[in-house]
């Protein structure tokens, strides 16, 4: 059997005399475009990192504290305009209100009459009670007249008897008017006894008599109604026929001259007022004016919710017209540094009142130091006492890039 002839061949015969190509052979994967990316973003984020690194552990510039000179300390406090002597008079009694005699913002003196009560009434009692004083004292007359009588009576039986008792003695009288004029001795006695004791009962009904009235014209007197001490009429609660009771407000007065201030000042700052410091003022309606004072009391009780402390201040140029309750600001100078290395609040970590740590440069690098403090001045520094070395600078304001070792440098002046 014969086999089919096999079929063309398809291949591709080179020329014998065409040469090899020269075109290199590398890997193909570095040709793709995202491979390229990479790469290159690779070698950017090596360069970024270089850059935060060697910026990162450049020397930093700090601003650092200076010592400085005759530094008050202040402490601020809030408060108002207050009376230390202020009162609210009214009557004892109750009657219809008949006469006022002052009004808001009077000047009154002391024993001046302010108002009345409506007097027919007491006056009326007072004049009942001084016939009764009369009455007893002409009983007290009348008793003493009688005593005296009595007595009288009494020294003549005594003398009849005597003769009597002689001459019963003789036979001259019987002896029936010899005891007749012993019982007629012992009535006499008696009478005198009955007017003495007429007389003490007199005298006590005339005792009761000044008392009752003096009772009387003392009421009378509480319907009279007298400043107390030189004032002035902050305001005046009734009006003319109002029926009051006893005890109802009729004016309300504050002492001349009596004005203070009062200032709440926060416990945490309260620890060093004492009383005769200095204090400097700002009231509200006078924001231009300067008043000045010194502590003359400090409360014995804090608030409970607001934890403040009250501190009372006299001032010692107060404006002409004060008016109570008004707003003030009172700066309290508690102590005057010498020399004194202040940093502020906000660049101290942890800090409990007593203690916290600072940031510090040292020999060019940046430490953290746990140091204490003492004052507080009014734009919230603090004053460094202990726990600094020598020749350590303290930061007064921290940055991001703060950290322990980095090297730290200062500026001309202690500012950057």
């Amino acid at each position: 059997m014969s086999m089919p002839p096999a079929p063309p061949s398809t291949a591709k015969h080179k020329p014998a005399d065409e040469a090899p190509s020269t075109k290199p052979r590398g890997p193909s994967v570095l040709r793709r475009p995202a491979v390229r990316h990479a790469v290159v973003g690779a070698g950017l984020l090596a360069l970024i990192l270089a850059s935060v690194a060697v910026v990162n552990n450049r020397p930093i510039r700090v601003e650092v504290a200076a010592v400085e000179q005759n530094v008050p300390v202040r402490v601020f406090g809030l408060g108002t305009v207050e009376a230390r002597v202020m009162s609210k008079i009214g009557f004892e009694v109750g009657a219809t209100l008949a006469q006022l005699n002052a009004d808001h913002g009077d000047r009154v003196t002391k024993g001046q009459v302010l108002a009345r009560l409506s007097l027919g009434e007491q006056e009326a009692k007072v004049a009942k009670a001084r016939a009764a004083l009369e009455i007893a004292e002409v009983n007290i007359k009348r008793a003493e007249a009688d005593l005296e009588k009595a007595q009288a009576v009494l020294v003549q039986k005594q003398e009849v008897n005597r003769r009597k008792q002689v001459l019963v003695g003789r036979s001259v009288v019987s002896e029936q008017t010899a005891e007749e004029a012993v019982r007629d001795e012992a009535v006499a006695k008696a009478d005198v006894r009955v007017a003495e004791s007429g007389i003490a009962s007199t005298k006590a009904q005339l005792t009761d008599a000044q008392a009752q009235l003096q009772f009387e014209e003392t009421l009378l007197k509480h319907r009279t109604l007298v400043a107390p001490y030189d004032a002035i009429v902050i305001e005046r609660h009734k009006e003319l026929g109002t029926v009051v009771k006893a005890g109802d407000p009729i004016f309300t007065l504050i002492a001349v001259g009596s004005y203070w201030g009062l200032a709440y000042v926060d416990e945490a700052r309260a620890g060093y007022i004492s009383e005769g410091q200095r204090v400097d003022a700002r009231l509200r309606s006078r924001p231009l004016d300067a008043f000045t004072g010194q502590v003359v009391r400090i409360g014995l009780e804090s608030d409970r919710v607001t934890e403040e402390r009250r501190v009372f201040i006299k001032g010692d140029n107060p404006p002409p017209r004060v008016f109570l309750g008004e707003q003030v600001e009172f700066l309290i100078t508690v102590a005057k540094l010498d020399k004194a290395l202040l940093v502020p609040e906000a660049a101290v970590h942890g800090y409990n009142g007593r203690e916290g740590t600072v940031w510090t440069v040292e020999d060019g690098r940046l430490h953290q130091r746990l140091v204490k403090f003492r004052h507080r001045t009014e734009d919230a520094r603090l004053e460094i006492v202990d726990g600094l070395p020598d020749g350590a600078h303290v930061a007064t304001r921290v940055d991001v890039g703060f950290r322990e070792g980095r090297s730290a440098w200062i500026g001309e002046g202690g500012k950057p």
